[in-house]
């Protein structure tokens, strides 16, 4: 089968190979891949930015397809299913936060980036109806990630102000989404007019210019505040997201692009009663929620760009820029 694997040795650190297929274990289901999608996590890997790589390892966390084939213990009735695959691997049984063997489908494991993957049976779920087969592979995991962070961490009601900072990412995409799905009045940052521009054009309420040093002031004075702000960025940044919390507000975020804050306003944090609260991923029982979710709400994926695999390096490349608004889609 065709896969793309990461490479060192070569020049862009990632090749088009043929790889032959392992044996089906006795819990697992082979699928044949329709398409599926990047996250910045693969990039990172061709970066050498990821802990435990190996060359030879398949990319890709997202994914969906067909079910080809099923191990001894697996129900036949999968086969011949369109499937999209949970890449939330071994949480554990706490839903409060993963165990320590949790990881992510994909480098350093093979992922989804192949004609062929194989998984845990209990990693598949039907594909929703009225997604395409690009749409379902751009869902998994930034639809987790965003359905966590705001409906578990976030503890997300009607009729509250989100705040979804750097709009144009995937997680941040759903992420508003999902807020003006269940009712919320939703707001965006980002460095892009142009990405702010969709952003309203999709429905969001407006949007703020991060770059732009009193962006946290115009908000407090277009919307008031936010009972709620969803953030991946934290660094310099985390003081303005806590000056535009309201009373009782929360800040979740889901990722540190930024680095780590160098300080922070605690005296507001206390005194306001502000809770800052970490998330990552999901449970399983956070993977069903989210697609139940989609499929009574209709949600589909904003696509960014879709590439074949023998293009795997554009679609990279994409990525690396930065310049997306939505997810980045490879037809396998």
């Amino acid at each position: 089968m065709k896969a793309v694997v990461l490479n060192r040795e070569t020049e862009n650190k990632i090749e088009l190979k043929d790889l032959t297929l392992q044996a089906l274990g006795e819990e697992e289901v082979r699928i044949q891949i329709k398409a599926a999608a990047l996250n910045h996590r693969d990039e990172w890997a061709r970066q050498g930015l990821y802990p435990n790589l190996k060359d030879g390892a398949v990319f890709g966390s997202d994914g969906a397809g067909v079910v080809v084939e099923v191990g001894e213990n697996v129900d036949k009735a999968w086969i011949g299913k369109d499937v999209v695959i949970n890449p939330a691997m071994d949480w554990g049984n706490d839903p409060k936060a993963q165990s320590k063997a949790f990881h992510i489908l994909g480098i350093p494991s093979n992922g989804t980036l192949a004609e062929f993957i194989q998984v845990k049976a209990d990693r598949i779920h039907l594909k929703p109806s009225h997604m395409s087969w690009e749409e379902a592979a751009a869902l998994p995991l930034a639809g987790l990630t965003a359905f966590r962070a705001l409906m578990v961490q976030g503890r997300l009601q009607p009729g509250e102000k989100v705040l979804v900072t750097g709009f144009g990412g995937g997680v941040a995409q759903f992420a508003a989404q999902f807020a003006s799905a269940h009712g919320a009045e939703v707001y965006v940052s980002s460095s892009s007019m142009e990405k702010i521009k969709s952003a309203i054009s999709h429905g969001i309420k407006a949007g703020f210019n991060y770059r732009d040093e009193d962006w946290a002031m115009q908000a407090i004075g277009e919307v008031g505040g936010f009972d709620l702000v969803i953030d991946s960025a934290m660094g310099s940044t985390l003081d303005n997201l806590i000056q535009v919390l309201n009373p009782g507000g929360r800040l979740v975020f889901y990722g540190a692009t930024k680095g780590n804050p160098m300080g922070f306003n605690a005296r507001k944090v206390y005194w306001n009663q502000l809770s800052i609260i970490g998330s990552t991923m999901g449970t399983d029982e956070d993977f069903e929620r989210m697609l139940d979710f989609v499929i009574t709400k209709k949600i589909t994926p904003v696509i960014d760009q879709v590439f074949e695999l023998n293009d795997a390096l554009e679609a990279f490349e994409r990525m690396k820029q930065g310049l997306q608004l939505g997810k980045i889609v490879i037809r396998i």
